[in-house]
């Protein structure tokens, strides 16, 4: 088995990068504001730990909605980050570029309360593998966090204070706007592991 992780550099998928150590990670730069500060996080994450990091660019910035996106939720966003099929968008753009690396595993950082919304949800995840497995190449998709919260895949995980710092879990800016929902998650998150420092 080869596996491959996308790596959004925020503290869930850096808990996995560490806990499972694939061979290699890839960042999605798809026209996200806080993009700049995922691909160093990520950068610095596998620089620690030997794994080969490839960068995908593709601006889909048109395409965007909510903070992630720097304008309103559309009308069926369950959440204000919400950006349209984006999972989806994710995955595959990592398959292309993980294919011809002779990958057979991609692993997605989705936790049991990312289930707000529909490409969060196992069963998306198992269509999604489903999806991947019938065509050329015969990937497998799965998310090895799905049923654990963040703090439960910090632990689990095991992943050092002074990895999981590194996180940039922001969706509005290149730095931490401490207000949009990935820092309050951040924030909770780490002082409920006693990291509230970092």
């Amino acid at each position: 088995m080869k596996a491959a992780l996308l790596l959004s550099g925020g503290m869930d998928s850096i808990a996995i990068a560490y806990w499972k150590r694939p061979t290699i990670a890839v960042t999605v730069d798809y026209g996200q504001l806080p993009a700049p500060a995922e691909i160093r996080a990520a950068a610095a994450v596998c620089c620690e730990l030997d794994i080969q990091h490839i960068v995908v660019r593709a601006d889909l910035s048109a395409l965007g909605s909510g903070d992630m996106a720097g304008r309103p939720a559309i009308e069926v966003a369950p959440l204000r980050e919400w950006w349209p099929f984006r999972n989806q968008m994710l995955v595959t753009l990592a398959a292309m570029a993980t294919l011809a690396h002779g990958v057979t595993h991609l692993m997605l950082g989705t936790l049991k309360t990312d289930g707000q919304h529909v490409d969060g949800q196992p069963g998306f995840i198992d269509r999604l593998d489903q999806l991947l497995k019938f065509q050329e190449g015969g990937l497998c998709l799965f998310a090895p966090a799905i049923e654990l919260t963040a703090e439960e895949l910090i632990r689990t995980s095991k992943v050092p204070g002074e990895i999981i710092g590194w996180a940039h879990s922001c969706h509005r800016s290149d730095f931490a706007c401490g207000e949009c929902g990935g820092c309050r998650k951040h924030y909770r998150t780490m002082e409920a592991i006693g990291l509230g420092a970092y």
